[in-house]
């Protein structure tokens, strides 16, 4: 994302200039000058304050609207500029997403058409070079905002009604909110209804939601058009791991609450759809799931789901439990394996030809309906049956007894949790593999854990503590019992396997560099 907060190299040509007062006002008069990139106030009167602001970058600016004064007596022509600059609250604290409001008054004429036609000339060119720096939302969308009240500490909708909605009125956006009342609700709606109405679904909750949503379009017939309908993640829950990573590519600094809230949000309302990888995995009773975070199995499973009965402690819950933890660590038995991303596949240069080759059994099972003709077969080309040995191709590690096994594929597994910083943007095509054998001592995996919080985990290599980028795993518990944990969802330890799927999907971001 562009350092909005920096100077310009070269002096930028004038697009407007005239005299305005800022609204409320003690007199204080100011030369409001507008270039293509900011919005600039110099007072001009002697010994005022002035704004605490003086230059307002167009990159910051979600919406601007003129309007008259209420009073019919009042001559003056108004228009009023939201911007969410990055800002602290205190000397060393991270930035975030502030929200600055601007209204400024014009009288420069006795006439009050002419002084409301200079205010809208105003707000409609700092609109249109705003979209210039950014994509907001054009106001002609539909967007639909599924909510759970329930994530988290329950207060998610209480956030969106008090910080979100203020920034769609602002952005001008039009939405339907629909607060879900049970498990699945949103899974079966996104599967069931006709979204062609939509142009955007915003998911407000944890992460749990978000699966929800992407496996329920993966059910539809139409899947194919239908997981190209660009998503867009509001943190609401616990975890926020995917809220996390869409603020950090937009160049974000880690923050947590309603900062992170606030951030993407704000990233909702200027970004632009941007691929997203998906993985497909398959379980050893034939399931297909579609994750867009993580599998885990061992330590970060465990954490997840045991912590659940503390969801009213926010974030907090996983530090407890993780703790508790590690002074009872447990080892799982089973077998990894994995193709790394570097390896040729099945020793053949043309990588089309080597995925053509490969022998699999995942197919999507969707039945065509008169309305939703049924989309082509989606294949884990990288796969063989899970009943089958993996490829020789392939890496199998040669221990079996793992305190963790972790597939992630966004640089956040939490909003404190900055676990693969290697990972800068979305739709790069890899998944990392991050595992820990039963010989890790209890020291290194609390060094692991705690500088995970900054990403610097990686920094000093870890006994027993292995990362690999690869296309594809296979994990295979050797024993019964225990759980796996997928985007944050339980399900049965059992044999299960993946690959990855570049840009399968989309999502609302703000890549840096834009």
């Amino acid at each position: 994302m562009e350092d909005t907060q920096g100077s310009h190299s070269a002096p930028l040509e004038v697009l407007l200039c005239d005299t305005f007062s800022l609204v409320p006002s003690s007199g204080t008069l100011l030369s409001l000058v507008l270039t293509s990139k900011e919005l600039v106030t110099h007072s001009l009167t002697p010994d005022s304050q002035g704004p605490s602001h003086p230059s307002l970058f167009l990159a910051d600016c979600v919406g601007c609207s003129s309007f008259r004064g209420k009073d019919p007596a009042d001559l003056g022509g108004y228009f009023t500029a939201l911007f969410y600059p990055l800002k602290g609250n205190i000397l060393g604290s991270a930035l975030s997403r502030q929200r600055v409001s601007r209204t400024f008054r014009t009288e420069a004429s006795r006439d009050r058409e002419q002084n409301l036609n200079l205010a809208r000339t105003w707000a409609r060119k700092i609109r249109e070079l705003a979209e210039e720096q950014g994509t907001p939302l054009p106001s002609a969308l539909q967007v639909l905002v599924l909510l759970n009240p329930h994530s988290g500490t329950g207060k998610a909708l209480e956030l969106f009604q008090t910080i979100v909605m203020p920034m769609l009125s602002e952005a001008e956006v039009q939405f339907t909110l629909m607060v879900t009342e049970r498990q699945n609700q949103a899974q079966e709606l996104v599967r069931d209804e006709d979204l062609s109405r939509y142009n955007i679904i915003v998911v407000m909750s944890g992460d749990g939601l978000m699966f929800e949503v992407i496996n329920g379009i993966m059910e539809r017939p139409d899947w194919a058009s239908a997981i190209k309908k660009p998503l867009a993640i509001l943190p609401g829950g616990s975890g926020n791991a995917l809220a996390a990573s869409i603020s950090h590519y937009a160049g974000h600094q880690q923050v947590m609450g309603t900062k992170l809230l606030t951030n993407c949000a704000f990233v909702m309302c200027k970004g632009k759809p941007h691929p997203l990888d998906l993985v497909s995995l398959t379980t050893s009773t034939g399931r297909r799931i579609f994750s867009f975070l993580s599998l885990a199995w061992g330590l970060f499973s465990d954490v997840d789901i045991e912590s659940e009965k503390y969801r009213f402690m926010g974030p907090a819950r996983f530090s407890i439990i993780t703790a508790y933890r590690i002074t009872a660590l447990r080892i799982y038995k089973g077998r990894l394996s994995y193709l790394p991303a570097n390896a040729l596949l099945g020793g053949l240069e043309n990588k089309a030809e080597a995925e053509s080759s490969q022998p699999n059994s995942n197919k999507t099972n969707h039945k065509p309906t008169k309305d939703s003709p049924a989309s082509p077969i989606l294949e884990d080309t990288l796969l063989v049956p899970l009943d089958h040995p993996v490829p020789s191709h392939w890496s199998v590690v040669s221990e079996d007894q793992f305190i963790f096994v972790l597939a992630l594929y966004q640089s956040h597994l939490g909003a404190d949790l900055y676990t693969a910083p290697m990972i800068k943007d979305l739709g790069e095509g890899l998944i990392h593999l991050f595992y820990a054998t039963s010989r890790i001592s209890r020291t290194s995996l609390l060094k692991f854990l705690v500088s995970m919080e900054k990403g610097t985990h990686l920094d000093t290599a870890i006994p027993h503590l292995e990362h690999v980028p690869v296309k594809a795993f296979r994990v295979e518990p050797l024993q019964t019992g225990g759980i796996m944990t997928v985007d944050g969802e339980a399900i049965p330890s059992n044999a299960i396997q993946g690959q990855i799927h570049s840009g399968l999907g989309s999502i609302i971001s703000i890549p840096q560099g834009t």
